[in-house]
């Protein structure tokens, strides 16, 4: 009886195996190693950013670094960390935050393949930090500070197409835009709802003890915003009105930019 022949240590499947492992340990070590400023750099010229949002500075590597980026004119610091991907989903999670003076929103952020990205944040927003910007939009300005404790957001096919969202404030000044006078009034711990919309998203804003919105405003797709008032607010801010109308009655209708300046 003969000995089998023996079979060569380097197999076409094996040395197949072999590049495939070492491709990826050089893509792994290029995602931990290379500079996210010089990626930066290289990508930037085929990224498009909206026209409010700008890129300052990139720092640390690809796999756990920094942006220094302006919004509307407010700088925020943006980090990230990325974890272990999930082939079989392709998947890639990434642990974001984002910072600016006096404001901090964190949490998950899951870029899928093709073009699906997944957020789900929460934290803290100071309103007087945005006072000027709120101010130029014709809004009400609130003191103190908002609470996100849930922010849950998904994009697909080049749109929104979940959200879910609520916020809490404790209560107390409010102050808004009456013709050349400001209007003031003290209100109650309010709460607001975000939901998805067939045109975009809508944000609900009402009292968290009260039944029904104080009012209402849907972002669309273009960037447009459309807010409503309800008789409710007044009741709520202790303004005159005819008392022949009910608290779901709307008293205030319109539509603007989100961002002044954008359309």
């Amino acid at each position: 009886m003969s000995d089998a022949e023996p079979k060569p240590f380097l197999r076409p499947g094996k040395v197949l195996l072999l590049l495939l492992l070492g491709v990826l340990v050089y893509l792994g070590a290029l995602i931990v190693f290379i500079p996210a400023g010089w990626v930066w750099q290289q990508a930037s010229p085929y990224v498009s950013l909206p026209a409010q949002v700008q890129v300052r500075q990139v720092a640390g590597k690809v796999w756990d670094g920094a942006a220094g980026v302006t919004v509307a004119g407010f700088p925020v610091r943006v980090r990230w960390q990325l974890e272990w991907p999930s082939l079989v989903a392709l998947e890639q999670p990434v642990k974001i935050s984002l910072e600016s003076v006096q404001s901090a929103v964190s949490g998950d952020v899951i870029l899928g393949w093709p073009e699906n990205v997944r957020l789900n944040a929460r934290g803290e927003i100071a309103v007087a930090e945005f006072e000027e910007l709120i101010r130029r939009s014709g809004g009400a300005l609130i003191e103190g500070d908002v609470s996100i404790e849930r922010l849950v957001l998904e994009w697909a096919d080049d749109r929104i197409v979940r959200a879910d969202g609520l916020g809490r404030w404790a209560g107390g000044q409010v102050s808004w835009p009456m013709g050349n006078q400001t209007g003031q009034a003290r209100f109650p711990p309010m709460q607001a709802n975000m939901d998805t919309t067939n045109g975009g998203v809508t944000l609900i804003v009402s009292e968290q003890t009260g039944n029904g919105p104080a009012a209402d405003a849907t972002i669309l797709r273009n960037g447009m915003m459309e807010l409503r008032v309800y008789k409710r607010m007044i009741d709520l801010a202790g303004q005159p009105w005819p008392d022949s109308a009910s608290p779901d009655d709307i008293v205030l209708r319109l539509r603007q930019p989100l961002l002044p300046g954008v359309l």
